[in-house]
């Protein structure tokens, strides 16, 4: 071990990613600080679970949030040898370590602790080991569960693939809490333009709030409080999307930010965290591209496997199969960049259907596809000939920032029969909430017969139905329907 990280130069790269241990301070970190940062920090006083997983695509600023954790930290008086850092993506040469979280929990007692983990734990405080990406390593879980059996530790992981994250998370069964974070909230866009922050009507660890209507009256009315700030944050995700980058450089020309976005999360993604498949073989880039390409036409949408055939065989002039193109649907899945939405399935038999592809933010396809759709009121009323199409783009932004709230299960509901189609199914406990999206600036009543059905039976107990629109004005003079603007909706959490 000793020899690996002296002739690798790993001590040393790891001292420097650690500077906290030489007394000095961090440099530029950033002062707004996203909503998980409050959830993280629970995790490391008042523990649930002795690991801490925050998950999330590529570039939405998990690594600036463990930063910004460090820096807390230390303020409060933590010693700074209580908190060890690893950028596992940085550090390839761990993967020549046998077991790379062991060992270097060993080096880490040894040469900076100079004493056990356990001592420390009495004498320091417990320690805090912060391991970014670290789901890149094989059998990163069975050592992490190993490493926090033995050693009073807490441990906070940091990933951007749902899918190897997932595949620990039997090993670390009872061990193990998660905090999803995608792009940034519409209220953490408020403080981005420099408003003050905003309390969000969802808490974190909550669901039950769901089922009462109430609550989701609440919600509309919460939307005309924060009117002002809510409409300009609005307009600035309409314009630029929610990555970090894109609101923290509003100045940048948008070709510029759409590079980045193309080539630090799309691109990185691609290239990068699924290019190597089960047992070391190399996945098709180009199939992965076409893949995400459609996703980003046919967002919002159900594209069955005809069309995704279809349009990849010409695309590539090639004899694509369909299990390839879902297998690479799931990847990209799993990379937090789009969600899969799947039928909802009624009396334990799945009804057929496809999936409904909602991407993690619209700003990835104007970048990838070099097409502007605003979604603003005022942008849309300047380009009414774009409205099916962001109409499209507002249910994917919904079905994302539904699909994102912990334990929350949400599908879509395709038509069956003479049942009209509900754009997402909220599932809480045994109630149902449909969803319907809208968005248009007249309704009428034939816009809700789906939400109206879907109430009407009984068996499915959904005792109110959610109709999301583009403007302010009530969508439905049902009392059982509460309306909203998708702003509205996107300020809850």
């Amino acid at each position: 071990m000793q020899n690996l990280l002296t002739s690798s130069s790993l001590e040393a790269q790891l001292r420097n990613a650690n500077p906290w241990w030489r007394g000095e301070r961090l440099f530029g970190v950033p002062p707004i600080r996203r909503w998980a940062f409050e959830v993280l920090l629970r995790g490391i006083d008042r523990p649930i679970a002795p690991v801490t997983v925050l998950r999330g695509p590529r570039q939405i600023g998990k690594t600036t949030l463990v930063t910004q954790i460090v820096e807390d930290l230390l303020a409060k008086g933590v010693d700074p040898r209580r908190i060890f850092r690893v950028q596992f993506d940085d550090l390839p040469e761990l993967r020549r370590l046998p077991q790379p979280i062991l060992d270097l929990a060993q080096w880490y007692a040894d040469e900076i602790l100079e004493r056990s983990l356990n001592k420390a734990a009495h004498e320091l405080g417990k320690c805090i080991l912060i391991l970014d990406e670290v789901q890149n390593l094989p059998d990163w879980a069975t050592q992490l569960k190993h490493l926090v059996d033995l050693q009073p530790v807490t441990v906070i992981v940091t990933g951007s693939s749902a899918l190897r994250i997932e595949a620990g998370r039997d090993s670390l069964a009872g061990r193990i809490s998660t905090v999803e974070m995608g792009p940034l909230l519409l209220r953490e866009i408020v403080q981005f333009q420099g408003g003050e922050p905003i309390a969000p009507l969802l808490q974190f660890n909550g669901l039950s709030p769901l089922k009462e209507k109430t609550f989701w009256q609440e919600l509309r009315a919460f939307g005309v409080k924060h009117g002002a700030a809510r409409s300009k944050a609005f307009a600035a995700f309409s314009e630029r999307g929610a990555y970090p980058v894109a609101q923290a450089n509003i100045d940048e020309p948008w070709e510029r930010i759409a590079d980045q976005l193309n080539e630090t999360v799309v691109r990185r993604a691609i290239q990068h965290d699924l290019r190597m498949g089960a047992k070391g073989r190399k996945r098709d880039e180009h199939l992965l591209e076409e893949v995400f390409r459609l996703a980003c036409r046919y967002v919002g949408q159900s594209p069955t496997q005809g069309l995704y055939l279809d349009e990849i065989r010409g695309a590539m002039n090639a004899n694509v199969g369909w299990q390839s193109v879902l297998a690479y649907l799931k990847f990209l899945d799993g990379t937090l960049l789009l969600r899969l939405i799947e039928p909802l399935e009624l009396r334990l038999k799945k009804k057929k259907g496809a999936s409904k592809l909602c991407l993690c933010d619209h700003a990835l396809r104007a970048a990838w596809l070099q097409e502007i759709v605003p979604l603003d009121p005022v942008g849309l009323a300047a380009a009414p000939h774009l409205s099916d199409l962001a109409g499209r783009i507002a249910e994917s932004a919904a079905g994302y920032f539904l699909r994102s709230i912990v334990g929350l299960d949400v599908a879509h509901f395709p038509e069956r029969g003479a049942e009209p189609e509900i754009d997402f199914v909220l599932t809480v406990g045994t109630q149902r909430i449909p969803v319907e999206i809208k968005y248009r600036r007249r309704i009428g009543h034939e816009d809700t017969r789906g939400l109206r059905s879907f109430i009407e039976k009984t068996h499915y107990n959904a005792p109110f139905g959610i109709l999301v629109t583009l403007g302010e004005e009530v969508g439905s003079d049902d009392p059982r329907i509460v309306s909203m603007p998708l702003s509205t909706l996107l300020m809850m959490r």
